[in-house]
């Protein structure tokens, strides 16, 4: 598939802040991407090729890319407002009816709010990370500052969880499943350690059922954070929860409206990626920029917002 002039431009700017220590001048770059548009599709073709073995052999696999970013941004994710005091936590708990006696897993904790939140309205929560150095965050955010006394912590990949079968009551996973390389696998995985009749309750961030709108808004991610693998629409996370075996019981959208200079700079975003980001937006399709509702744009109070979708399913 030929790549939109905007995409290349992502992948322009991408490829520099990848591999900072190549020999690239950004004059020769963007002249070659500039001689590639213009010729045919063949030519373009093979630049992409090139561009995809490039990739596999010069760039971290993503979750080590997560790894890295979630090592060195660890404490903006504790502290960060949207993820520590956003309602839709009020509304997964709403929509959980947690048990005083359930086991639940909370699925890539990041600054550990879900495993917060739910601690006192279950049993014991395991918080599971795949960076350890955000894992020990949570737990001082969650034992040493909170006081959470039946809260304990685990390394783990999302994709392949350390846990016996049928062991959870609960499990959750809260806007993070458009890191993971292999979303069914996890789906599949929350299946397996759920025990019958057991919740899966999930948040990630909901792409638009058109095709360029969604291309459009994960590559908008990806500028901002290179570990972001990609986001679902809800057909495609409906699809999941059934070739997982669990019965989805309740699906709705939740926005997320974002400080934008926050939001950019929670990840470390220079001020060449946070211009190519607004320009990105400034001229962006109208069925992306409806999506993503940009308010005051390119001025320092620029908001624009997140979608999100939120589920909840029965494991069978």
């Amino acid at each position: 598939m030929l790549r939109s002039q905007s995409s290349i431009r992502v992948f322009a700017s991408i490829a520099r802040r990848r591999y900072s220590t190549a020999v690239i001048r950004d004059e020769f770059f963007e002249s070659a991407v500039a001689l590639t548009i213009s010729r045919n599709c063949c030519m373009i073709a093979m630049a992409d090729a090139a561009a995809k073995e490039s990739n596999m052999t010069r760039r971290p696999d993503s979750k080590t890319l997560s790894q890295q970013r979630y090592t060195q941004y660890a404490d903006g994710y504790v502290t960060s407002e949207t993820h520590a005091r956003g309602s839709d936590l009020d509304r997964l708990l709403a929509i959980a009816e947690p048990q005083s006696h359930w086991c639940m897993l909370d699925v890539a904790t990041g600054g550990g709010h879900t495993a917060l939140k739910f601690a006192p309205h279950v049993g014991h929560v395991i918080a599971s990370d795949l960076t350890p150095r955000m894992l020990e965050k949570a737990e001082e955010f969650i034992v040493k500052e909170r006081g959470a006394g039946n809260v304990s912590f685990r390394q783990a990949d999302a994709e392949n969880l350390p846990f016996e079968d049928a062991q959870f009551d609960l499990v959750t996973c809260r806007i993070a499943p458009h890191h993971f390389p292999n979303a069914q696998a996890f789906v599949r995985e929350c299946a397996r350690v759920l025990k019958q009749g057991g919740l899966l309750l999930l948040q990630d961030q909901l792409l638009p059922d058109d095709q360029e709108a969604a291309r459009f808004v994960d590559d908008f991610e990806r500028l901002r954070d290179p570990s972001h693998h990609r986001a679902f629409n809800t057909a495609e996370w409906r699809a999941m929860f059934a070739g997982a075996g669990i019965a989805l019981e309740h699906s709705e959208e939740y926005i997320k409206r974002h400080d934008f200079l926050d939001w950019a700079r929670r990840q470390g975003n220079d001020e060449e990626t946070i211009a190519e980001l607004i320009r990105m937006l400034r001229e962006a399709a109208p069925i992306a920029r409806d999506w993503m509702d940009p308010r005051h744009w390119g001025r320092e109070s620029a908001t624009f917002v997140n979608r999100h979708i939120l589920m909840r399913g029965r494991a069978n």
